[in-house]
């Protein structure tokens, strides 16, 4: 006989209670688990080398799957494990000699990448969700750009685009729209399959399809820098590569033999220039720190440098680390200092640009007495000072904009050189510190869309590698081989006086598309409130 519900009979308390999830839970949960590790790596995959840039709205669409229908909490927790999976493979070059100070770096960045996904629970409600799932994200990247200690932006998806489908949305409103529109393809592919397997459709399905769409196929329709245009002025540049005695931190121990590679290897093309094998360079550029040897107080570093440079026949921006002052008491009167100095044939240094965004942990120590704890490296640091000049220097033919090393990853940096005049642009940098790591492919990205971003050809000079340059339109026109090795490179690059919509517009595009987001939570928040309001009554 059937008994109604309220006369079953309760499990006996001899037996114990069934506690956790169902096997159906657990399954869940796996599910949901490799989702979000699977979105991470495929978030990483879209970075150099790998630079499978199409893998990232994919991956967006997987970890907006795994977040989407949780409590704050759980999408929190989902979206730290997808950070991880992302961010880990991506920045663990930071941690390559200088300990485990980099995993203070790294928490944080996977902090401001998992706290706004947090909040997609309460936007993916509402009409037009992908929208602001897109905008969520860039306001997650503008708070990386800025804190803490400056920002460490190394990870937006934008710098994984460059030669992508959506590369030259940059032109039009730089970094934070193209990653805007990789993160609304992925979060449009999220609600196209939602609404296909639901009956109740956060999206129309037009819509959806639109949301997958829109970035690539305005991207593409976006019309490219030509590598060379009507009334561009054409100079030949050279970049140096002289190479480091070896990898690591103790490559500084050695600064004279640096200096000499790079002496060396620009009189090596000099000689090639001399024999006709070799068109003759406008300008020379060297990596940062090509002299750690301050070559105003030492006299002999500064001949060498005048030396090579009369033989060359061209100005030599040379990296070059200022030493710093002190009291007569020892007191720090100025920090050392990380400059870029124009050498001209048969006058000497002319110019000089002095690196304005220093990087945390390495060229400064923020909370040094804590950082102390995890690295003995720490007190091998002396905290540099930072510049306040703009940055672009008069380089011979060219009004040359300077992005040293880490300075490339912030938006502002590279803007105001070419707001400055900048015609062509420059990214010296010392990848030695990091060894045989993807970081100098990683920069060499972030570079070429810079490029397009302000349609300016680029050259980036690196120490031990990996040199290249790059046209307006982001072509890699020229490369060195195998990294710890000496190389030249030497191309004819425009030099470009023209302003992009994004140039224009600076940090507008990316104020309005946070500020989206931003919004949606609010207006979630309040939705979200409403409703139980309504469920209690």
């Amino acid at each position: 006989m059937l008994r109604s519900g309220s006369e079953r009979r309760a499990p006996s308390r001899d037996l114990p209670e069934r506690r956790g999830p169902s096997l159906s839970g657990r399954a869940a949960t796996l599910l949901r688990a490799a989702a979000a590790v699977v979105a991470g790596l495929a978030l990483y995959a879209s970075f150099p080398p790998v630079g499978w840039w199409w893998a990232a709205p994919m991956g967006i669409a997987l970890l907006v799957a795994a977040v989407a229908d949780r409590s704050w909490k759980g999408a929190l927790g989902w979206g730290a494990l997808g950070a991880v999976a992302y961010q880990y493979p991506l920045l663990s070059w930071t941690g390559t000699y200088v300990g485990p100070v980099w995993l203070f770096a790294l928490l944080v960045v996977v902090l401001a990448a998992a706290i706004p996904l947090a909040f997609v629970p309460l936007v993916a409600r509402l009409p037009g969700a992908p929208v602001w799932i897109a905008g969520l994200w860039v306001a997650g990247e503008a708070l990386i750009e800025r804190e803490p200690f400056g920002g460490f932006p190394w990870s937006k998806l934008a710098f994984g685009q460059a030669g992508g489908a959506y590369a030259k949305l940059a032109s039009l409103g730089g970094a934070p729209l193209v990653s805007f529109a990789v993160v609304l393809s992925g979060a449009g592919l999220w609600a196209l399959l939602r609404s296909l397997r639901s009956r109740r459709r956060v999206l129309p399905l037009s819509g959806a399809v639109l949301a997958v769409l829109v970035g690539p196929v305005v991207g593409l329709a976006v019309p490219a820098h030509p590598a060379t245009a009507p009334g561009d002025r054409t100079i030949t540049v050279a970049a140096v590569q002289g190479n480091v005695p070896r990898a690591g931190l103790d490559f500084a121990s050695q600064r004279r033999a640096v200096l000499d590679n790079h002496v060396r290897e620009t009189q090596l093309l000099a000689a090639r220039v001399a024999a006709g094998q070799s068109p003759r360079p406008d300008l020379v550029i060297w990596p940062e720190n090509s002299s750690d040897i301050d070559p105003f107080r030492n006299p002999d570093a500064g001949a060498e440098i005048q030396a090579v440079t009369d033989e060359i026949g061209a100005p030599v921006v040379v990296g070059a680390v200022l030493q710093g002052t002190r009291d007569t008491d020892g007191t720090i009167v100025q920090g050392p200092r990380n400059a870029a100095v124009v050498w001209t044939p048969r006058i000497g240094p002319t110019d000089q640009y002095v690196k304005r965004h220093l990087l945390p942990f390495g060229e400064y120590i923020p909370i040094r007495g804590l950082a102390s704890v995890f690295s003995s490296d720490v007190a091998r640091v002396t905290d540099f000072e930072p510049g306040t000049g703009a940055p672009v220097l008069d380089a011979g033919p060219a009004r040359l904009g300077v992005a040293t090393c880490y300075e490339v990853v912030f938006d502002d940096d590279v803007r105001d050189a070419v707001t400055a005049g900048a015609d062509l642009l420059t990214v010296p940098t010392n990848n030695a510190t990091f060894g045989y790591t993807n970081m100098t492919y990683q920069q060499q990205g972030m570079s070429r869309l810079r490029a397009v971003e302000h349609d300016r050809a680029v050259v980036i000079a690196a120490t031990s590698g990996q040199s290249a340059i790059i046209a307006p339109d982001g072509t890699v026109l020229d490369r060195t081989g195998e990294l710890f090795t000496p190389g030249v490179l030497v191309d004819a690059v425009p030099l470009r006086t023209t302003t992009t919509l994004a140039t224009r517009l600076g940090a507008g595009p990316e104020w309005v598309l946070a500020g989206l987001g931003v919004a949606a939570v609010v207006v979630g928040g309040v939705l979200r409130g409403r409703r139980r309001e309504a469920g209690a009554a």
